[in-house]
């Protein structure tokens, strides 16, 4: 039975663009869930603009995205730069501690395999952040002798039960989104330093969450997200 759930996703709008509508769907089923930013998107700006602000902007752009699907527990890592983003032991560490924390039966993360059909879905930040918490689930979280200065804190070692890929190449799974779709266009409009110049925003989203729902034969007029799903305790 899944009662809690982590998403880790590089920057803030990975996550509301790959699966917001399965998370607000989570939500709704009385699921936990937790999002953990490993950046704070400070990349992610216009040239002309004034960076200094970006962090925090986008911190809190976030936060009221994660509002509207019912995700109160939304987290940010410190000391990970945009665009900097390596599988690193500190940033396994990171998440090891943070999945001891939440204890959650399934992670959902960045696919860290390269999904050359759509490579913008494979920014180098998505694909270290996917390997990094694909090792920090497995040995690491379930290892006591993997950081054992964490039992110190009373972080038990955890199994997760399961790992979904978002943006993988070779997906496997769909999860029907028709109706949290529009809680998701909301959420992503929440990023304005990100969408607020695509008009098309909406169109775009619903397209490919058809694409999606017809690839998987889920019905016509449906949309859906979807994922590998890698069974790791199951």
């Amino acid at each position: 039975m899944i009662e809690r759930v982590l998403v880790v996703a590089a920057h803030p709008d990975d996550a509301d663009f790959g699966c917001s509508g399965t998370m607000a769907h989570w939500s709704d089923a009385g699921i936990a869930v937790t999002l953990l930013l490993i950046t704070r998107g400070e990349q992610g700006a216009l040239p002309d603009v004034d960076s200094a602000g970006i962090p925090g902007l986008r911190e809190a752009e976030q936060r009221a995205a994660a509002a509207h699907l019912g995700v109160d527990d939304v987290r940010f890592l410190d000391g990970f730069r945009d665009g900097w983003l390596e599988p690193s032991f500190d940033l396994q560490h990171q998440i090891v501690r943070v999945i001891r924390d939440v204890r959650p039966q399934r992670v959902l993360c960045q696919s860290p395999e390269r999904w050359y059909d759509r490579p913008h879905a494979s920014h180098p930040d998505h694909l270290a952040a996917g390997e990094a918490t694909f090792r920090a689930c497995y040995p690491a979280a379930e290892n006591p002798f993997a950081w054992p200065e964490l039992l110190e804190e009373d972080l038990q070692p955890w199994k997760v039960g399961e790992i979904w890929l978002m943006a993988h190449p070779h997906p496997t799974h769909a999860v029907d989104i028709t109706g949290t779709f529009e809680r998701k266009v909301a959420a992503l409009m929440e990023h304005s330093s990100q969408t607020g110049h695509r008009a098309d925003l909406e169109h775009v989203l619903r397209e490919w969450g058809r694409q999606t729902a017809a690839r998987f034969e889920l019905g016509e007029d449906r949309l859906a997200e979807m994922f590998g799903v890698v069974q790791l305790n199951a």
